[in-house]
């Protein structure tokens, strides 16, 4: 299967904290996927980590 957008393992530090864990995500060519959550709760870092 082909995937536009595939991590596995993710990881982000800042220092000594610990922003994302191990997040494994793969969306297909066509989906539309979005992110849910409070403030604060790091989707935003998510999204610019997939760009990189």
């Amino acid at each position: 299967m082909k995937y536009v957008i595939e991590t596995k393992n993710l990881v982000k530090r800042y220092k000594n904290r610990l922003a994302i864990n191990k997040i494994n995500m793969h969306v297909k060519k066509g989906s539309i996927y979005g992110f849910i959550g409070k403030n604060g709760a790091v989707k935003q870092l998510q999204c610019a980590q997939y760009l990189v």
